[in-house]
């Protein structure tokens, strides 16, 4: 239940956020020639997420997608699949790990560890390799940038332990 602590109205505009738990409430409340009309919208505050994310193509490049699992969250897991058109597999990995980064981001997540199969992502965002690709800089540049927005962190892992979330780029990748 979500209960709001206090409400602020102003002739004009207002925007009143509180604070409680693990919860932002977000009222905004505009009066118009005697209309009250509010908007209440809920933003869940997470500590730790878990991504686990793969993307991949049929060829390469091919048609690609990606898929991500996100844990930690009160509602229980997230699944993302989207076709990200025609891409190499280096891409596809890389969209779905900003797919991730953006996700955790987005909800004010506090930490986020993210699991991948790709050894190329894998290194090149812990620093062990440079990305010298022109193709991929952008992609490598704008995950870095997200991720100094929290406590980041990524692990390899093989392809079997990464099974749903490779599952979901198979599927989205053959959808058109």
């Amino acid at each position: 239940m979500v209960r709001l602590l206090h409400r602020r109205i102003h002739s004009e505009k207002s925007n009143c956020k509180t604070l409680k738990g693990n919860q932002i409430i977000a009222l905004t409340v505009r009066i118009d020639e005697g209309t009250v009309l509010s908007r209440l919208g809920k933003i869940e505050v997470t500590s730790e997420l878990v991504a686990y994310v793969d993307g991949g193509c049929l060829g390469n490049p091919g048609p690609a997608g990606i898929g991500v699992v996100i844990s930690g969250l009160a509602e229980g897991p997230v699944r993302i699949a989207k076709w990200i058109g025609r891409q190499d597999n280096n891409v596809a990995e890389y969209a779905a790990l900003m797919e991730a980064l953006q996700y955790a981001v987005e909800r004010k997540a506090q930490k986020l560890h993210v699991y991948s199969d790709s050894e190329v992502v894998v290194r090149q965002m812990t620093g062990e390799y440079v990305c010298r690709s022109p193709r991929l800089y952008s992609l490598h540049w704008t995950c870095r940038k997200l991720a100094r927005s929290l406590a980041f962190s990524i692990s390899h892992v093989r392809r079997e332990e990464n099974a749903e979330a490779n599952g979901l780029a198979q599927a989205a990748r053959r959808r058109k």
